[in-house]
């Protein structure tokens, strides 16, 4: 497997200040750090390996060395803080159109932070926001399940890689370089949607929804509902129709998963 080389992840028309390093203990805790000594925004970490890399809830984020993407943005929106939260939603299609530019494959968005493929999770998403002598920062991490085909058994049935929802189609591990090419492009075409275009950002994410008409269970500030995933809001918040004929506006959610 090549390891991935920064030379070949630069593009001069895009705003990315893009590294790789061999190992760390997370890109999102590394680029924290960057951001607290000064680092301007636009500063893309990616690592071949992670010791300590996490996605919600500080659940870990398991990947081999060199198999997939895991990489972290520092970025300071050009938007009021409160229209932060947006960039999760466009982070999300983001990723999605980067596969599609790439690959035969039709990812779909499982709300608030994961990318589906054949109902299994192949990406995932976790942004914070921090407080530096510079200012907010909002820090975005992402990783993206590209070559693994042999997960650990507690994630067998859930999760997916590109190549592996290619199977039948190619044998080979596939370049990452194209599939980070992309994704750093479509990083920079979708925030400039953060206020302008945001209406037209959801109206893509609801086609791309993995969610939406299924019945689901989420849990909300430690409390269970269940409701039916019925439509996003303009802000990309779920709606969900309740069993009493109500309707819940979820903001944010612990865990969210299918009722079957």
């Amino acid at each position: 497997m090549d390891a991935l080389d920064s030379r070949l992840l630069h593009d001069s028309d895009l705003p990315w200040q893009v590294r790789v390093e061999d190992e760390v203990t997370s890109t999102s805790d590394v680029v924290k750090e960057a951001a607290q000594a000064g680092a301007e925004p636009g500063l893309v970490l990616f690592a071949e390996s992670q010791t300590a890399g996490r996605g919600r809830r500080q659940n870990r984020w398991l990947a081999p060395r060199g198999q997939d993407l895991m990489l972290t943005f520092l970025l300071a929106p050009d938007a009021v803080p409160s229209l932060w939260p947006r960039v999760t939603t466009l982070a999300a299609l983001a990723i999605c159109r980067a596969i599609e530019d790439e690959l035969p494959l039709q990812p779909r968005i499982k709300w608030p932070n994961d990318i589906y493929l054949q109902d299994r999770k192949t990406a995932g998403l976790l942004a914070e926001v921090i407080t530096t002598s510079q200012g907010l920062r909002l820090i975005l991490g992402i990783g993206l399940n590209v070559n693994t085909c042999d997960f650990p058994p507690e994630l067998a049935s859930s999760a997916i890689s590109l190549r592996a929802a290619l199977s039948g189609q190619t044998t080979r591990a596939l370049d990452r370089h194209p599939i980070a090419r992309a994704l750093l492009r479509q990083m920079d075409q979708q925030l400039h949607r953060l206020t302008d275009d945001f209406a037209d950002v959801i109206a893509e994410v609801r086609e791309r929804s993995w969610q939406r008409g299924r019945q689901i269970r989420a849990i909300v500030e430690g409390q269970e509902v269940y409701g039916r995933a019925m439509d996003l809001t303009a802000e990309g918040h779920l709606l969900l129709a309740l069993p009493d004929g109500s309707s819940l506006e979820l903001t944010s959610a612990e865990s969210v998963r299918q009722v079957v």
